[in-house]
Parts: structure tokens; C-alpha cells; sequence
């Protein structure tokens, strides 16, 4: 309770300080939105042209790219000390932490809150709620509650993400790029059905980078849908489970790489 108590501590020193500069905040805010709403306008304008995508409409491609947006901008806002790691380890910040009393899992998820995320935050949630407007769900208590778990879950996914990029920077000092492929480019990827894609890329990015489990399989239980490549509804179900079980995973190499860690003044 103490930990939560001191990082809601933080949290709001960080939204004072990004509130010193109002107007630059709300532009940083309006960017994003602007943004993301340029991305959702390329699935308009595919839809425009073709009425239906491996059986999915419009809105349930929108219903996907909302739940997907959600996770992704809530994930962005709040662990962003593992977003930008590489700069703690290059100026040897991250030193400092090692000799502190909490946990240098804590501090660095501590260290950056991004309200600006609010903007991309904002506009999945419009999509979202436009797309279930024009969707006839039969919205009940169990559903709503599994959406809530199922966002949860692929924050957790994208947080893990994260991670896994900040522990390679202990060998590498600098972030390897290909974490951004499956952050950036993964939450484009999959604004749409994965099931639209190839066998081997499929199943990638449902066993191995299990990227299908944020919105992808809770989409099924949400629009009460089969799978048309026939995959196990019990992948659907677990879903929400999925992503926190990634972070888990992710946290258990962060502290293997805390282990081996070696200043980069050494």
C-alpha cells in the first residue's frame, strides 16, 4: 500500500510538472489524437472501397482497432521509464537506482507518466464506443467485465513489451528497434482480424509474440464470434490472462538482466 501510495505521489508530480506549460500540453494532447484519428481514417477508406474484410465489417474492424488503441495509449502512459530506458543507462541514472531502498522495477516504471497519452486514449475510446453503437452486443455484466480484464491483459502486453526492450539495453546499452515493430507496427497490425493474415504469421503472433490476445480472441467473446481458421475457443476465453502472464514472463528477464548488469562506466 505504501509502493501505490508513493507512486500516485509521483504520478502527480509528474502531471505538474507537464501542466507548467499549458497550451504546449494541450497541443501535445491534440497531436495525438489527430494522430491515431489519421490512422482509423485508413481503415475507413479501405472500407470504402471493399464492404467487407474475411468476413468482418467495418465497425467490428473499428471494435477491434478501439479495444486495441485502449490497451496500447494506457500502456504508453503509464510505464514509460522502460519506453525511454536506454537514456538512464547511458547517462548512468539507472547506477543511482541500484542503491536505493525500493525496487529498481519500481522506480523505473515510476519514473515517466505521459498524460499527453490522453489524446490517443480519447480517440480509441470514440471509436470504440462509435463502433459498438452500430453493433447489435448484448452488453452483460460478464461481458462487461471481461472487456475490462481483456484491456487489462493487453496493457499488461504491451508493458511487457516494453520491458523485454529495456532489459536488452544491459548488453546493448541502446534499444534495439525491432521492440518498436511489435509495439508501434504490432498495434497496426492489429487493428485488423488476425485472421486475415498467412498460417506462419498467425500463429507468431499468437504463440510467440502473443500480440492476437489483446483484442483479437476478446473480440470473439465480445461480438460472439467463430474463428474462421478455426482456432480453440479456450484461446478466446484465457485471453485476459494472456497478457498479464507476458509481463510476468517479461519482469522475470528484467531481473535476470539486473543481475548481469554492468555500469556502462565499467
Amino acid at each position: 500500500m505504501h509502493g501505490l501510495l508513493l507512486y500516485f505521489h509521483f504520478v502527480k508530480l509528474r502531471i505538474k510538472s507537464q501542466m507548467e506549460y499549458r497550451i504546449s500540453f494541450i497541443m501535445e494532447v491534440l497531436s495525438q489524437f489527430c494522430i491515431t484519428v489519421v490512422d482509423f481514417l485508413a481503415i475507413v477508406l479501405l472500407f470504402a472501397r471493399f464492404r467487407h474484410l474475411a468476413h468482418w465489417d467495418m465497425w467490428e474492424v473499428g471494435f477491434l482497432y478501439g479495444m486495441m488503441g485502449i490497451s496500447f495509449s494506457l500502456a504508453m502512459m503509464f510505464p514509460r521509464g522502460f519506453d525511454t530506458f536506454q537514456d538512464l543507462v547511458v547517462r548512468g541514472e539507472f547506477d543511482n537506482m541500484l542503491i536505493r531502498p525500493l525496487g529498481t522495477f519500481y522506480q523505473v516504471f515510476a519514473y515517466q507518466f505521459h498524460l499527453r497519452r490522453l489524446g490517443g486514449l480519447a480517440q480509441a475510446l470514440i471509436i470504440f464506443i462509435v463502433a459498438n453503437s452500430h453493433l447489435e452486443i448484448s452488453w452483460t455484466v460478464g461481458k462487461v467485465i471481461f472487456f475490462i480484464a481483456a484491456t487489462v491483459g493487453g496493457s499488461c502486453f504491451f508493458m511487457g513489451l516494453m520491458v523485454i526492450g529495456a532489459t536488452t539495453c544491459f548488453w546493448t546499452v541502446q534499444s534495439i528497434e525491432i521492440i518498436n515493430i511489435f509495439t508501434h507496427g504490432g498495434t497496426v497490425m492489429g487493428s485488423y482480424p488476425i485472421s486475415i493474415y498467412r498460417y506462419w504469421f498467425r500463429h507468431f503472433f499468437t504463440f510467440v509474440v502473443p500480440l492476437a490476445f489483446v483484442n483479437y480472441f476478446p473480440s470473439l467473446v465480445l461480438l460472439e464470434k467463430p474463428d474462421p481458421n478455426g482456432a480453440p475457443y479456450i484461446l478466446s476465453q484465457i485471453a485476459p490472462a494472456v497478457g498479464v502472464l507476458f509481463l510476468l514472463i517479461s519482469t522475470a528477464f528484467w531481473t535476470f538482466g539486473v543481475k548481469h548488469y554492468q555500469s556502462t562506466g565499467h
